[in-house]
């Protein structure tokens, strides 16, 4: 066991001893060995390439402890999804790419570490106290994704944890994309119940004593359906968003034109059109510019408008960026990222009072359905 506390072991050089016949083996000869059962053949992939996914682990963490953490981490996936990896010849660079997208992961979902101090900032890193804590939280997020089905706990795998794409999840589990980013919705709404309580007890347990009673309170909330109005311009009324809290029952509905309704539903039912539409390429040039969408925030009703906006975390470090609320959605149920509003738009009967939308006939299922059929998308 690590000093921070996690309970996954690294194999050490006796491991790899047990058969000398695979230490001067080739890595494509080693995974094969590997996925029949031969836990030499495994131990001596592992001893091969941790120091360099311990390094590339470093780099993102800044501290020595949860890099090694991160590390035994990525060989904990990388052991459940040996059988996923599509060239064996390539496991080196395979387990680095895990430990990286664990790396950063931790920093973004799991703990509360924000951006560590840089290395050269003495005496400034987390102590035990804190090291502890974030391996218990993602001992406690593992568990989750463990209960998860297994369709969906692949799904959240590969895509989270490894960092494939929406197709590459399809190719390794032999689904459609849209089948993938399906699953994804449905395990974020398994999740959300037992991890949001773990962001919010970190986050409470932690906020210092001088903090002012006026800052906002966040609360989490997804996206619980689209309602369009009967009639025949329906297509060119305003739609409803409706946003649900996760830890309760209070909704609120948030007015968007046809438009933004009818892409938050491509998003949100997996409609796969044949070229990435305008959110999608939205995510796809932040993602290659190395900027993560970490959460958007429903922060303020004024004049009636909803106002938004989205935290970015990229090379240059963190931002935010204000945004129409639809366009915030859409990025948000793309990316994964949390939605949160103010508690205080919640408690408005301005913004919660009407009902109205409740009796619109068409729902986000049959707005999907017209969708389809209408560009012949699957």
């Amino acid at each position: 066991m690590s000093q921070s506390g996690s309970v996954v072991e690294e194999p050490d050089a006796d491991d790899a001893g047990d058969a000398d016949d695979v230490v001067d083996a080739a890595d494509e000869m080693l995974v094969g060995r590997a996925r029949a059962g031969d836990k030499a053949a495994f131990a001596t992939l592992v001893l091969r390439h941790r120091d360099q996914a311990r390094r590339l682990a470093k780099r993102v963490l800044n501290d020595p402890e949860l890099a090694r953490d991160a590390s035994q981490e990525a060989i904990v996936v990388a052991l459940v999804s040996l059988e996923r990896l599509a060239n064996p010849a390539s496991f080196g660079p395979w387990l680095c790419g895990i430990a990286l997208n664990v790396a950063r992961r931790w920093l973004q979902e799991v703990g509360r570490l924000g951006r560590l101090p840089e290395t050269d900032v003495p005496d400034r890193g987390p102590g035990p106290a804190d090291l502890a804590e974030t391996s218990l939280l993602a001992h406690r997020v593992r568990r989750a994704i463990g209960d998860l089905a297994p369709g969906q706990r692949d799904a959240v795998l590969l895509y989270y944890l490894q960092g494939l794409s929406h197709r590459e999840v399809a190719a390794e589990l032999h689904i459609s994309p849209g089948a993938v980013k399906a699953r994804l919705h449905q395990a974020r709404a398994a999740l959300a119940p037992r991890l949001t309580p773990l962001v919010q007890e970190d986050s409470v347990s932690h906020t210092p004593a001088r903090q002012a009673p006026t800052q906002p309170r966040w609360v989490d909330v997804s996206v619980a359906g689209i309602r369009r109005p009967g009639g025949e311009d329906a297509g060119l009324k305003v739609h409803i968003v409706i946003l649900r809290e996760n830890d309760g029952t209070r909704e609120l509905p948030i007015g968007v034109l046809a438009n933004a309704a009818l892409a938050l539903t491509m998003i949100v039912e997996s409609v796969e059109m044949p070229r990435p539409m305008t959110h999608q390429f939205t995510a796809n040039l932040l993602g290659a510019a190395g900027a993560l969408v970490t959460e958007v925030r429903i922060n303020e009703l004024a004049g009636g408008s909803f106002y938004a906006s989205v935290l970015l975390d990229g090379p240059a470090g963190q931002g935010e960026i204000d945004a129409r609320p639809s366009d915030a959605l859409c990025l948000a149920c793309i990316t994964g990222a949390p939605i949160r509003v103010d508690e205080r738009i919640l408690a408005d009967p301005a913004a919660t009072g009407s009902n109205e939308w409740r009796d619109y006939p068409t729902t986000e299922s049959d707005l999907a359905e017209e969708i389809r059929r209408a560009s012949g998308a699957r």
